[in-house]
């Protein structure tokens, strides 16, 4: 009867006892770990923060559309919208750290005013997009719900983060990307936002509480297993989020991976 409880208070965590998301949230864990307990960060967190940062902006740009090498990213003379977007959403997730579990709806908005600043209008930072507005499509997942649809999964996604599942951290940032990879609330920049809402969940449930770890380049790395979790995960069935989550995972492990190769760098001098 507990079990029964739990699950209907608390959905998230039935997903935890699909098949190997247990393992693979372990093996996520376990990598990110062993980057924060790397020696290097005793004296160079913050360089190593700041090119996960970079490195996590760039690959969510282009998987959102943008053609800007990471080099010319780094010199900062790349001009795509959404690396500009991109960049200015990862250098402010650390004030959002607060917000996040309290009004994630507000912080969600101001994700979208970051990252759409250069590729929207005024009048649509922000604010969810409405019936006449047509949503982008990188990922190619066809067309979005309806706006009315929209606000009620927002509605239901905020009420779920308030309520602060026992989930672990792997499993809740899934569950908010991928369902704003579905909604693409805003219309522009939507996947900016929900690889940064990821980013944001891992740092806020201290998986990763200095952002040392940079997911979206696992995304990026394994660019049509991320398209096909997403559809997978569209389907709403326990296996199509099955799929999802653990492709999430992996990605987490390849970001900490990454920034592991970036802690030896450095120690190498």
């Amino acid at each position: 009867m507990d079990g029964v409880n739990a699950a209907t208070t608390d959905p998230l965590a039935r997903i935890t006892e699909l098949p190997g998301v247990d393992e693979a949230v372990a093996e996520a864990r376990t990598v990110v770990d062993r980057l924060l307990g790397h020696r290097v960060l005793r004296r160079r967190s913050a360089d190593v923060s700041l090119e996960s940062a970079l490195r996590g902006a760039h690959a969510s740009a282009v998987l959102d559309g943008a053609e800007a090498p990471l080099e010319q990213v780094r010199s900062g003379e790349a001009d795509d919208p959404r690396v500009k977007g991109a960049l200015r959403v990862s250098g402010e997730l650390g004030q959002l750290v607060e917000t996040w579990p309290k009004a994630p709806r507000q912080a969600l908005a101001r994700l979208h005013t970051l990252a759409a600043a250069d590729g929207a209008g005024a009048d649509r930072l922000g604010r969810p997009r409405s019936a006449a507005e047509q949503a982008e499509d990188p990922a190619g997942l066809g067309a979005p719900p309806a706006p009315i649809e929209v606000e009620v999964r927002l509605e239901a996604l905020g009420a779920l983060l308030e309520r602060r599942s026992s989930a672990p951290a792997p499993v809740v940032s899934a569950v908010v990307h991928g369902e704003l990879m579905a909604l693409r609330p805003f219309g522009w920049g939507d996947g900016v936002v929900a690889r940064a809402a990821e980013r944001l969940v891992l740092i806020e449930r201290g998986l990763d509480p200095k952002s040392l770890a940079a997911p979206e380049l696992g995304h990026l790395q394994r660019r049509e297993e991320y398209t096909a979790g997403l559809r997978a995960y569209l389907t709403g069935t326990p296996e199509g989020v099955r799929t999802w989550v653990l492709h999430c995972c992996a990605a987490i492990a390849d970001g900490a991976r990454d920034s592991l190769a970036t802690c030896e760098a450095l120690k190498r001098g």
